[in-house]
């Protein structure tokens, strides 16, 4: 199977380092529950049906797949950031997981301009001189991916066929009630339990919450254009993670920049210890 973005390392890189689950396992507290949303079909406060609640936000994923825009996502500890710009099969994201406080810090600088990618990696924090194979990883240098390598990896690869980085359009697909509350704005909630493949949630955390899963809350926002620019799933405490909010946004619609390929002086091949790292 072509796993299809890189954007799970951000969420589920706890899995793929160990000791880095237990060091930041503790997650972020939600930042607030909505009020409890409308019954599918009833009527939103402006007098939008339901059902047409929620085709509005369907519908407003469609320009993501474009690919051409720039995003950022947040929850559990981790930040990401970066741009898709299909026109050049290029994009890049650059995330941050844990912090200097942390056992274990971990800092991605990902590109990828077909057919080529790149990684350089950072580590920090009391546990990274414990990681295995830290003295050949080349920290601070640009690794350059065999393909070959990464292909199917969760945290690694990148399928230029399906390009959003959050898997939205798989969230909003699982939508089981829905209001809107104001110009642009919508809350109700969502059903996470086959949303493994969205990419911004750990499918070990969908697994936890259980029957929690098929009910989770969130608001979202569009812009004037009627394009996704905000979705916020307020996740709820299971197993050892506490409540937190996982917050995608998406902006730059149709101004993206390409990705900056890496300056060779720079590059390196990377190591068979790299690839470990993230098997």
């Amino acid at each position: 199977m072509t796993i299809r973005r890189f954007s799970a390392t951000a969420f589920a890189a706890a899995l793929l380092i160990p000791g880095l689950a237990a060091c930041n396992n503790t997650g972020t507290a939600g930042a607030g529950a909505s009020a409890t949303p409308a019954a599918s079909g009833s009527i939103a406060p402006s007098g939008t049906p339901a059902g047409d609640a929620k085709q509005a936000l369907l519908d407003s994923t469609n320009a993501i797949r474009d690919g051409n825009f720039r995003f950022t996502m947040s929850g559990a500890g981790s930040t990401a950031e970066g741009q898709v710009h299909e026109p050049t099969q290029s994009a890049e994201m650059r995330m941050t997981i844990g912090d200097p406080s942390s056992d274990l810090m971990m800092k991605l600088d990902l590109v990828h301009y077909k057919p080529d990618s790149w990684v350089k990696l950072e580590l920090g924090g009391k546990a990274a001189a414990s990681v295995p194979g830290i003295k050949n990883l080349n920290l601070g240098k640009y690794q350059h991916l065999d393909q070959t390598r990464i292909k199917g990896n969760r945290a690694l690869g990148f399928d230029f066929d399906k390009v959003d980085p959050a898997g939205s359009a798989v969230l909003t697909q699982g939508i089981t009630e829905v209001r809107k509350t104001g110009d642009g704005a919508y809350a109700g909630t969502v059903d996470v339990s086959k949303a493994a493949e969205a990419g911004s949630l750990d499918p070990a955390v969908i697994t936890a919450l259980g029957a929690q899963a098929q009910s989770v809350p969130f608001s979202a926002k569009v812009d004037p254009q009627g394009r996704l620019s905000e979705l916020v799933l307020q996740i709820p405490a299971a197993g050892q993670s506490a409540a937190q909010d996982v917050k995608i946004s998406y902006t730059d619609y149709g101004n993206a920049a390409a990705a900056q390929k890496p300056p060779a002086d720079q590059v390196v091949e990377a190591p068979a210890e790299f690839y470990n790292l993230f098997n």
